[in-house]
C-alpha cells in the first residue's frame, strides 16, 4: 500500500519515518510544508491525482498552543480549513485519511478520563482550530481515523523532552515546573507504529479513537521521570509549582480514555514510564 505523508519534517512524521522499517509491505512518501503546503489545495490535489495513494497520514498542523491565541487566522487556516481541502481531494481519489488531533478539544473540567464520546469544549485557539478540522473531516469523507493523542514528545524536534534535557546542560539549574495539569506523556513513536499498523492491517473500523501511553502524570511527574532515567536529577534544582502562567488557557485534566481502540484495534500501549525509559536508553 502506498502512503502520503503530510508534516515530514515534525516530529510524528520524523517518527514515522524511523518506523516505517518495521513494516515492509508499506510505501510512504513523505511531504514536508517546504514541498507540500497543505494549505495550498491545488497542490495537493496535482499530488494526490499524481500519486495513486491508498492512505495519507496527516501529521501538518498549527502546534504553537500560545501563539495561536494572537495568530487564530493562521491556526484555522492549517488546522481546519486545510484539513477540509485535504479530506475532499482525499474523498475524490479514494484515499483514506489519518488524521492527527488532541486532548485539547476537552476543556478539562471533567475528572475521569476522557472517552471518544465525551463532549468537547476547547479553551484555548489551538483547541478550538483542530476541534473545526475534526468537523471537516467527518463531514468530508467516509473512511477515516482521527487519532486523538497528549502530551506528544520524542527525540525529534521541539518538545518538552528535548527541552528538559537540553536545560540540564546548564550550570545551576532552577526549574520550576507545574503541578496543576494532568494529562499522559506519549511518545510520538508509538503513535507512529499505531497508525502503521491501522494501515498494515488496512483497518475499517472507522472513526474517532484516543491514542496516548497508559497512565497519568503531571508536567512535574514528567520531567522528574526524564531527568531520574538519565542520571541528571542531582544537576538541576526541581521545583514543583501550581502556578501556570500562560497566554493560553490549558485543560487541567487531559488524560485520554484507550479502552475504543484497544477493544476495536487491538493495541497494546505500554505505560508512559516504561515507554520514556525504552527511548531514552535507546538514544
Amino acid at each position: 500500500m502506498k502512503i502520503l505523508v503530510t508534516g515530514a519534517n515534525g516530529q510524528l512524521g520524523q517518527c514515522l519515518k524511523k518506523q516505517s522499517s518495521n513494516f515492509l509491505n508499506l510505501e510512504l512518501n513523505f511531504f514536508s510544508s517546504s514541498n507540500l503546503d497543505i494549505t495550498n489545495s491545488k497542490a495537493v490535489s496535482n499530488v494526490f491525482k499524481n500519486g495513486n495513494y491508498d492512505w495519507c497520514i496527516n501529521c501538518a498542523a498549527y502546534t504553537n498552543v500560545e501563539k495561536a491565541e494572537s495568530d487564530s487566522e493562521k491556526a484555522f487556516l492549517v488546522n481546519a480549513e486545510a484539513v477540509k481541502q485535504l479530506s475532499k481531494i482525499c474523498q475524490e481519489n479514494a484515499v483514506k485519511l489519518i488524521h492527527i488531533s488532541t486532548d485539547y478539544v476537552f476543556n478539562g473540567k471533567q475528572t475521569s478520563a476522557y472517552k471518544e464520546t465525551d463532549t468537547v469544549n476547547p479553551i484555548n485557539i489551538y483547541g478550538a482550530s483542530k476541534l473545526k478540522g475534526e468537523e471537516f473531516v467527518q463531514q468530508e469523507l467516509d473512511e477515516y481515523f482521527i487519532l486523538r493523542t497528549s502530551w506528544l514528545y520524542s527525540e525529534f524536534g521541539h518538545n518538552f523532552f528535548n527541552n528538559m534535557l537540553k536545560k540540564a546542560k546548564e550550570k545551576e539549574v532552577e526549574l520550576k515546573i507545574t503541578t496543576a495539569q494532568s494529562g499522559t506523556p506519549t511518545n510520538a513513536n508509538d503513535l507512529a507504529s499505531v497508525a502503521l499498523k491501522i494501515i498494515s492491517e488496512n483497518r475499517k473500523d472507522f472513526g474517532i479513537y484516543h491514542f496516548s501511553n497508559e497512565g497519568e502524570a503531571t508536567w512535574y511527574d514528567f520531567a522528574k521521570a526524564i531527568f531520574t532515567n538519565s542520571d541528571l536529577l542531582s544537576k538541576v534544582t526541581l521545583i514543583a509549582s501550581n502556578e501556570y502562567k500562560t497566554i493560553a488557557q490549558r485543560p487541567v485534566n487531559s488524560v485520554l480514555s484507550k479502552e475504543k481502540i484497544k477493544k476495536n484495534l487491538q493495541v497494546t500501549i505500554p505505560t508512559w514510564q516504561h515507554s520514556l525509559l525504552d527511548l531514552q536508553k535507546s538514544i
